[in-house]
């Protein structure tokens, strides 16, 4: 993220490369959910992906230009790279002044007995070969830095500027890992996380604006504001807390019909199929339902329970809870509202009207609205939270919502 943010904001060129020099860990299906991953971020990459076990004759021949040279020498079948004594460091972007005492660093191996190279030594020739001018990577890389550093200044070239930026730890400080959930970019796609409110949470781990920001609608706007300089060293927290409420609010800006083609699959997934409907309900149903929903999969199920009685909730607890509070005062006040709404024909059946109706029911029962009104709720969602009553009412609709006021009053 913080590479593709930097080389847009400089005019550079963000590349993708592929570190499928271990065989048995590397395959299409791990790459394809790599591509897939940042294509459904919007993190698009330049010129063509390098796939680095392709270079692998390349690597072998700068492998073997070290040992002409001196600075690599071949132990037990394998050739290793001769780490020079003196103090190797750099300027790291976030870090600062790094250094290490390379006579504290074992000569490593280049190439293996097999003549496979290894990670350290092929970041190096492919970072030379790639012409990359910066680095910036996970702070879990500083210990394999001095190792590269000294590949490059023995091939006779300058390092790449090095950024190296804060772990990503989870709630409980620990290293981020399935334990805490989701953990791949697909994952939260099937969650119902938008791509731009994924894009935003991310850039804000271990980054954040002078201005104290937290919401970047446009994309434009988050690449100008981001700097390196401005990366924090301590290891960031990934809230998925934050993240569900930072989606909520692109949810509630983002126009219906964008939503619309992430909704339906959640929809049907659920069993509900969005073409039963007229396209107009679907449209409204997902509309008024995007204001309090934190992930499209809320939306989904919100807008099933309105458009389909099968989805409206059994199992709700705030909701037996209102109903075994009084379930005298419950049943009465939904005999009384079923009796006001039945005499109400289709033009009758608009917002407005249905409001004013409500409240005037609940002035004449002598009882605040919400007497009236928490228990249409339970009876045409099972819940306790919707939008308004008399938006609900609506999208629901005349025969719908009478026949589950209905229902509910057979279950006393």
């Amino acid at each position: 993220m913080f590479n593709w943010l930097f080389a847009r904001q400089a005019g550079g060129k963000f590349l993708l490369r592929i570190e499928d020099t271990d065989r048995q860990r590397s395959s299409e299906e791990h790459t394809q959910v790599i591509r897939d991953g940042l294509t459904w971020l919007g993190l698009d990459w330049d010129e063509d992906i390098v796939f680095q076990g392709e270079g692998i004759q390349r690597h072998q021949a700068l492998a073997d230009e070290l040992l002409a040279k001196g600075d690599a020498y071949v132990d037990d079948g394998a050739v290793r790279f001769r780490m020079p004594h003196e103090e190797i460091g750099w300027t790291d972007v976030v870090g600062g002044h790094i250094t290490f005492r390379g006579a504290d660093i074992q000569d490593w191996v280049i190439l293996r007995s097999d003549r496979t190279p290894t990670y350290n030594f092929t970041v190096v020739a492919d970072d030379l070969a790639m012409r990359i001018s910066h680095v910036i990577r996970g702070a879990d890389h500083i210990s394999n830095t001095p190792k590269q550093i000294a590949v490059f200044h023995a091939l006779g070239h300058t390092p790449p500027t090095f950024a190296h930026v804060p772990m990503i730890h989870g709630p409980d400080g620990q290293k981020l890992s399935k334990r805490h959930g989701a953990t791949a970019v697909g994952d939260y796609k099937d969650l119902g996380i938008l791509p731009a409110a994924l894009r935003n949470f991310l850039a804000l781990l271990g980054w954040n604006p002078k201005d104290e920001r937290e919401l970047f609608f446009d994309v434009d706007d988050l690449i100008q504001a981001f700097s390196l300089a401005d990366v924090q060293r301590k290891s960031a927290i990934f809230d998925l807390t934050k993240l569900e409420w930072m989606n909520g609010q692109y949810l509630s800006r983002a126009a219906v019909e964008e939503l619309l083609p992430l909704v339906e699959p959640e929809m049907e997934r659920l069993g509900f199929d969005p073409g039963s409907v007229p396209r107009a309900r679907l449209v409204r149903a997902v509309d008024v339902n995007r204001e309090r929903a934190r992930t499209t999969m809320d939306i989904a199920e919100r807008a099933a329970v309105r458009l389909d009685a099968r989805f409206v909730k059994r199992d709700d607890e705030k909701a037996a809870k209102l109903v075994a509070k009084s379930p005298e005062e419950f049943y009465s006040s939904l005999v009384a509202t079923r009796d006001l709404l039945s005499g109400l024909d289709d033009s009758a059946w608009e917002p407005e009207r249905l409001e004013q109706e409500l409240r005037g029911l609940a002035e004449s029962l002598g009882v605040g609205p919400g007497k009236i009104f928490q228990p249409i709720r339970v009876a045409l969602t099972g819940t306790t939270v919707s939008e308004g009553i008399h938006i609900l009412l609506d999208v629901v609709g005349r025969e719908e919502s009478l026949a589950r006021i209905d229902a509910a009053l057979t279950r006393r």
